[in-house]
């Protein structure tokens, strides 16, 4: 049994399978809605039932409130078809061409970046290059059936090997294994590209990147694609760590805002050491922003980061004239359980 989806604002149609996710049957119908994290935690892929009723899944209650429910939203990576339905979802045409495959690889480097951020670097198979937009992710296939998600930290353009920033989750069962047991050579597999966190270069707006922690993984990648392909919109990035240690690629920053005069770089720190002789900015990232923009009218918005500082940015910046349609965000999960992009 099956009903069928349509999707309001483009015309196109699929067939959803009984408790099949809407978004995994738009996908395997070959249609892309924006999504993310797809554990119904980021809000990426909210959208509105416009007639039909759902099963609204497994969602964060914050992200996908009972208001949100009474004005016929839901998440579409979590929410399965009761009846035939029509939506109004945006559809992300840049991905759609792009296939998602299962890929073996294999490790060819790891570099502590930092006390709890491993930097890893995997071959794939000889001939095989994956094909991806800057920003987008995969996701790590275990063996006992279970997923983790990691951005991609390399650009396309630089893709003999594919580079991950991996945070060390405490008890966590994959980021234990990165940091106590593999090795180079190792096998692993993946599934991917994923996500619709990219950037859109129809748009000449000035760019904003607000990166937490190891969310400046899918940022780097932005930020090459944007060097090399000598894409001139001008770029202010600021990145929030807890304190000057954990700013694993800094020296990268500062060469990069010597050698681009459309790039700027602001370091935040909340936690600054007492070792760390810091003179620099202080508090919460979004903050920083905020304080130097009061007026984000005009801009583009990329963020990534913990989904506090994801909802910190939407709910901040959006009073500041952001446009909704201007924010493009990546919600990374760090719990022990998920380690999603940790």
């Amino acid at each position: 049994m099956s009903f069928k989806v349509q999707i309001q604002n483009t015309g196109h149609e699929f067939e959803a399978e009984v408790s099949e996710k809407i978004l995994d049957a738009a996908q395997r119908a070959g249609y892309t809605l924006s999504y993310n994290c797809r554990n119904g935690s980021c809000g990426t892929c909210k959208g509105r039932v416009i007639s039909g009723k759902v099963e609204y899944g497994d969602v964060d209650a914050s992200t996908l409130t009972e208001v949100d429910k009474a004005e016929g939203m839901a998440l579409f990576c979590q929410a399965t078809a009761l009846e035939d339905l029509v939506i109004e979802a945006e559809e992300i045409d840049a991905v759609q061409d792009i296939p998602i495959r299962i890929v073996p690889c294999r490790v060819a480097r790891l570099e502590h970046l930092a006390h709890d951020v491993m930097g890893l670097w995997l071959s794939l198979p000889k001939n095989q290059r994956l094909q991806f937009l800057a920003g987008q992710y995969i996701d790590i296939l275990l063996k006992d059936g279970r997923r983790r998600s990691f951005s991609l930290a390399n650009a396309p353009h630089n893709d003999e090997f594919l580079e991950l920033q991996i945070r060390h989750v405490p008890g966590g069962y994959f980021t234990d294994h990165v940091f106590g047991k593999l090795k180079e050579k190792d096998l692993l597999r993946f599934r991917g590209p994923l996500g619709t966190f990219f950037i859109r270069e129809d748009s000449d707006r000035p760019i904003i990147m607000v990166a937490g922690g190891t969310g400046f993984a899918p940022i780097k990648s932005m930020l090459e694609y944007l060097f090399y392909h000598e894409i001139t919109r001008p770029v202010h990035l600021y990145w929030g760590v807890r304190s000057k240690r954990d700013l694993y690629h800094l020296a990268l920053l500062e060469d990069w805002a010597r050698e681009h005069e459309q790039f700027r770089f602001t370091a935040v720190l909340s936690e600054p050491q007492e070792e760390d002789n810091w003179s620099g900015r202080t508090g919460w990232v979004h903050d920083a922003v905020l304080r130097d923009l009061p007026d984000l009218s005009g801009y583009e918005v990329y963020a990534s980061g913990p989904p506090v500082m994801i909802d910190a940015v939407k709910r901040s910046f959006f009073e500041k004239g952001l446009e909704k349609r201007s924010l493009f965000s990546d919600s990374f999960e760090y719990a022990a359980e998920s380690e999603s992009r940790a």
